[in-house]
């Protein structure tokens, strides 16, 4: 859509990792509304399920851009947002949700390679932090900005007696993440900046992760998921949630 076309009354969401799972999910609930864009980031646009995101039923006046964004490259988040303001005219951006990661090792400490280590936090929490520099000039524009981090109660420091599982590489990363949101809460005054943990989803990903820890599939559907994260970062706001680690459904997690 031409720079010129975009109403400046729109609601505007930026979501990576968006062509499958549970960005697809987050991508399909947002466009879904009226008076919306819905910038939608994958690794490759080209592809025939990030192309498929183009037919994706819309809302009124709702739109969605489809842009390329590499986690695991260093400047890929930079590029976008330079893509978004030159061709698109977006000025603003009023919810970013850092959706995209991985998680593809389940082994413990003692067996797990170095390299594992590196590949998640790569993604997982320099991803994020490259995701956030990039986005905090547009989010301050915005009259009610939001920085969302799409979590994992593997993540949680005090919860690993309570989550006893497998993948130490993906835990450790989303803890470094979720320190990474405190402290840009801590940073950011006017931000609403949250860690949420959507479940234990029926992804590819959620469902490779039941797998490796002995049960057939993971106990939450997709759409009870996106339920739950669009209802809490719908209502979530500064003095009531940011700087806390949620849940989908509701529930607060220790750090």
């Amino acid at each position: 859509m031409p720079a010129q076309l975009l109403p400046p009354s729109q609601t505007v969401y930026l979501i990576t990792g968006a062509n499958r799972g549970i960005g697809k999910g987050l991508v399909q609930a947002y466009l879904s509304r009226p008076n919306t864009i819905v910038i939608a980031t994958t690794r490759d646009p080209s592809s025939s399920s990030s192309k498929a995101l183009a037919t994706l039923p819309t809302g009124k006046n709702s739109t969605i851009i489809v842009l390329k964004l590499d986690a695991s490259v260093e400047n890929d988040a930079q590029d976008a947002i330079i893509d978004l303001s030159t061709a698109y005219g977006i000025t603003h951006i009023d919810t970013v949700i850092a959706n995209a990661g991985i998680a593809n090792y389940w082994g413990p400490t003692s067996t797990t390679p170095l390299r594992a280590f590196q590949d998640h936090f790569n993604i997982n929490t320099l991803g994020t932090i490259a995701l956030f520099q990039a986005t905090i000039p547009f989010l301050d524009k915005s009259d009610e900005p939001r920085f969302v981090y799409i979590s994992t109660t593997v993540g949680s420091i005090g919860g690993v007696e309570k989550y006893p599982l497998q993948g130490v590489a993906y835990g450790a990363s989303k803890a470094a993440s979720n320190y990474i949101m405190r402290k840009i809460h801590l940073e950011h005054p006017k931000l609403t900046a949250i860690p949420i943990h959507p479940g234990w989803v029926q992804t590819d990903m959620g469902n490779d992760g039941a797998v490796a820890n002995g049960l057939e599939e993971a106990p939450v559907t997709l759409k009870d998921s996106v339920d739950g994260l669009t209802g809490k970062i719908d209502t979530a706001t500064r003095e009531e949630t940011s700087g806390k680690f949620l849940s989908f459904d509701g529930m607060h997690i220790d750090w």
